[in-house]
């Protein structure tokens, strides 16, 4: 026995949790078919090379091995425990794994946070026991691990007990044992292997997003899996969903459920738009993620990432030997963002020789009666005529009939092969004549699909990757200078709501334009003069404690005159007191009228997701028909420029119906500036609310005319992020 330093507790390093050279099987049983007695036959019959230590001190001896009283007894080398024991003696197994030196455990045990009140003192134990010890563990409530590569089935239930299962280049992590391994056992039905599938339980210990992150970095990986019900480390997402652009590995995720942080309470019209389930949305839009909805969909987009060509573009040909199928196939792939563009006269013209006249050579080309007489080697000549046309980038070819497919199949592969360009099969029936052809696509690597819909579906999700990947590079190569450098803050100590007038200086410190204004005390009111202004003007309270100023019935607009500048003063002053008896009122705004078109911006230091800002147009738009959308901070120009093209209502800043274009520029630089000011005081910063901006027409910028910020309860003052 050795007794060694436990690894620091933070370690995301997984090599020796997944491929461990001892296990240490806790709670071991004689009973095959229990919890305890399943991964002993597995670790023992089903391959692994490592060594197994059955810990339980009411056995000399299980499976032919050594059975040891307790884990301080289990000699090196062990790298992984599995425990599977009462509830309320994990704790004690964890202190022991920790003092031993083992550095990773699974915990199959349930009785935790995920029983309510019943499993909360188990689960307060277990979480001081992890402090102590610094081991790390997968669960509890989990079912376990799979290492198919190495034959590591740590685990119980059926797929687990499944030893013939494919391996493959895939691996899952599931928050949902079951049905996770249920998608496994699918897709080994259908020829689509894994490497390693974790079940993460309640992740008490471990989290998803961190063996995701890990098993993306794996080169023996081409893709993780994911099945997800939650997740509070949205920035943890954030960070996957770079990373799998940046090495072009997907990653499959099946996400149910919603996230939890929006439920905290928000002050700023920014706080209610921006909801957990809006910013995990977009965690995955903006991310290296694939939706997937369906066991089939995985599937399907499995056989493109074994496919190793990627498409230049989404110009797309389409050949078939049936119009009909042609016309849907072409509807399916204008619905999933590919185009269908029109074979050139110069293809025409080199396709005129090898095709029937009754055929069609526009895209889609139907050559319904070719090749019946030549065995449909002409077909085959067709596609590598296509495949050849520059205006083109992959193509769609329906398989030829069943009774000559087999040889029709092997000519097939060799013009694809020729290629560089992907290519996608769909078969035109499953009949037993396409069964030596549809093995001859398979060894190719080509993929093929009997479905239409899953065919196209799986094209358009890779073909939508591939532009996150490519924009991702675009924007790497461009110089990354911040518009504005970090600025220091005098701001209070401790956690308050920044009147309007505070909340526009921090603003125009990072260069957003403000409206010209002068803060006016009541005691001024009826001394003000004419010359001092310029009408018409806006009025308004200064009030730190007054966050919705028109709530309060305390704003007067389009002020025209002196007299009805003092009478407008006296009457939000007394609106203020009225709605709130008891703030503190620091006079009134006096500020020039700004127009252009209302837009509002928005950031927040969101709990989860950390800075993020938020954009869409002002009024109906933005709080009846939620036409908003979100970047994650900081982020540059371009990237604010993709903010405002993304809104339903983004033909309004271009210009509509005579209207003229909007000063984009100028908005996307302000976009740009607020997404430094939220990261450079995230910690400080709750939430800042710019509403409205105005946008004036091309070349004339923007102009906020109103501004809140909120800070964080937490008081100490927090340097800016260099």
């Amino acid at each position: 026995m050795s007794q060694t330093s436990p690894p620091a507790a933070s370690t995301t390093d997984f090599a020796r949790l997944l491929s461990p050279r001892g296990i240490a099987l806790i709670g071991a049983s004689a009973n095959a078919a229990s919890v305890g007695g399943q991964p002993l036959r597995y670790l023992t019959e089903f391959g692994y090379a490592g060594r197994v230590y059955p810990v339980n001190p009411k056995y000399p001896q299980l499976a032919g091995l050594d059975c040891y009283p307790n884990v301080r007894e289990v000699p090196d080398p062990c790298d992984l425990a599995i425990i599977v024991v009462g509830a309320r003696h994990v704790p004690s197994v964890i202190d022991q794994c920790g003092s031993r030196g083992i550095p990773f455990a699974i915990v199959l045990s349930a009785g935790f946070q995920e029983i309510g009140s019943r499993g909360a003192e188990n689960q307060r134990a277990l979480e001081q026991a992890l402090a102590r010890s610094a081991v790390r563990i997968v669960g509890p409530n989990c079912i376990g691990v799979l290492n198919l590569n190495e034959h590591i089935h740590a685990g119980f239930g059926s797929a687990m007990s499944n030893r013939n299962l494919l391996p493959g280049r895939l691996a899952m992590v599931t928050q949902s044992g079951g049905f996770g391994f249920a998608m496994v056992a699918a897709a080994d039905q259908q020829g689509v292997g894994f490497n390693y599938i974790v079940s993460t339980g309640n992740e008490t210990s471990i989290k998803a997003t961190e063996f995701i992150r890990y098993l993306i970095e794996r080169s023996d990986t081409d893709a993780v899996v994911a099945y997800l019900e939650g997740s509070t480390d949205g920035r943890g997402l954030i960070d996957i969903g770079r990373r799998a652009l940046e090495l072009e590995k997907p990653v499959l995720l099946w996400k149910v459920g919603n996230s939890r942080s929006g439920k905290r309470a928000a002050t700023s019209h920014t706080g209610r738009l921006s909801a957990g389930s809006e910013l995990f949305r977009r965690a995955i839009e903006q991310g290296g993620f694939i939706e997937i909805g369906d066991t089939d969909d995985m599937v399907d987009l499995a056989q493109f990432l074994r496919y190793r060509k990627r498409a230049k573009g989404n110009r797309t040909a389409i050949l078939t030997l049936s119009g009909g199928a042609g016309v849907l196939v072409a509807d399916l792939c204008e619905a999933h963002g590919l185009e269908v563009p029109e074979t050139s006269t110069d293809t025409i013209a080199k396709l005129k020789p090898l095709a029937y006249e009754l055929g069609s050579l526009t895209n889609p080309i139907d050559l319904t009666p070719q090749g019946y007489s030549d065995g449909f080697a002409s077909y085959n000549r067709v596609i590598e005529t296509v495949l050849a046309a520059p205006e083109f980038d992959q193509a769609i070819v329906r398989s030829a009939p069943g009774a000559v497919a087999a040889t029709w199949a092997a000519g097939f592969v060799a013009v694809a092969a020729r290629s560089d360009k992907p290519v996608l099969l769909q078969w035109g029936t499953s009949s037993e004549h396409y069964r030596e052809a549809i093995e001859t696509v398979r060894q190719a690597g080509i993929p093929a699909f009997l479905s239409p819909r899953r065919s196209v579906s799986a094209l358009g999700a890779m073909y939508r990757f591939g532009v996150k990947v490519q924009r991702l590079k675009a924007r790497a190569q461009k110089p990354s200078d911040r518009p504005v450098s970090a600025q220091s803050l005098d701001l209070p100590d401790s956690g308050a709501t920044l009147g309007e007038r505070r909340s526009k200086q921090i603003l125009a410190r990072y260069g957003i334009p403000v409206v010209r204004e002068i803060l006016v005390a009541e005691s001024e009111i009826d001394s003000l003069r004419s010359d001092q202004f310029v009408f018409p003007l806006a009025v308004k309270i200064e009030s730190p404690d007054i966050a919705h100023k028109t709530e309060a019935g305390a704003v007067r607009l389009r002020i025209a005159d002196l007299a009805s500048l003092r009478k407008a003063a006296h009457e939000v002053i007394d609106s203020a007191r009225n709605y709130r008896p008891g703030a503190r009122i620091d006079g009134v705004l006096v500020q020039e009228m700004a127009t252009g078109t209302e837009v509002i911006l928005g950031a927040v230091d969101d709990p989860y997701f950390g800075p993020t800002v938020m954009f869409g147009l002002g009024g109906v738009l933005t709080e009846v028909l939620h036409d908003v959308t979100h970047r994650f901070a900081p982020f540059d120009h371009d990237s604010a420029l993709d903010m405002l093209a993304e809104i339903k209502g983004a033909a309004l800043l271009r210009g509509y119906r005579g209207a003229p274009a909007l000063d984009t520029e100028a908005l996307a630089d302000t976009l740009a500036r607020l997404s430094w000011l939220i990261h450079d005081h995230a910690g400080r910063i709750r939430e800042i609310d710019v509403n409205p901006l105005f946008v004036r027409p091309h070349g004339q910028g923007v102009v906020a005319a109103d501004a809140l910020i909120v800070l964080s309860e937490d008081g100490s003052q927090i340097a800016p992020r260099k």
